[in-house]
């Protein structure tokens, strides 16, 4: 998911590598924070693959910075792994808020709508954090109060996704 954030954010305009780091930070928030460790080497294996282009600017002040810009074939690559997500982008709920912040960027409407409609497959399935005899749990019936409230919350938040979801289906598909 971090190469798919910076080929988003950089898709949307050149940016230095400190501000990159600040919107992938304001994106994946406290669940999964960006460490320098794990963003740099990530921007030299795009760099290697002709997805990147970095280049070394005169600083502010005196430090010179890289401005980090995507390729040609860093945009294919970009609307490529947009329209064709994993599986793991699709049913796991960060992943794929991060796919759905860099969604807009392909051109067809089709394409996005297919995409959603994997979502909407997914949460159409029955599904529990918890089961009993391979059915899922629900929370009316789970004693503990505590995994009663996940249950009500994964609820009330999988409703209104799905309402959502819903909602921009028809109107991509209009």
């Amino acid at each position: 998911m971090l190469e798919l954030s910076i080929l988003g954010f950089l898709y949307e305009r050149p940016l230095h590598g400190y501000e990159l780091k600040e919107r992938i930070q304001g994106l994946s928030g406290h669940v999964r924070p960006v460490s320098d460790g794990a963003l740099y080497p990530a921007i030299t294996r795009l760099v290697k693959n002709g997805l990147v282009d970095s280049r070394t600017e005169p600083g502010a002040s005196a430090a010179p910075r890289r401005t980090l810009s995507l390729t040609s074939e860093g945009r294919r690559e970009l609307l490529a792994r947009l329209r064709t997500p994993k599986d793991a982008e699709i049913t796991d709920g960060q992943r794929f808020f991060t796919l759905l912040a860099f969604l807009g960027h392909l051109p067809d409407r089709a394409d996005q709508a297919a995409v959603l409609r994997r979502r909407q497959e997914f949460l159409n399935t029955p599904a529990s954090f918890f089961y009993e005899d391979g059915t899922p749990v629900r929370a009316e019936r789970e004693p503990d109060l505590f995994r009663q409230g996940m249950l009500r919350i994964a609820r009330a938040t999988g409703t209104e996704e799905k309402a959502w979801l819903a909602e921009t289906l028809a109107v991509l598909e209009s």
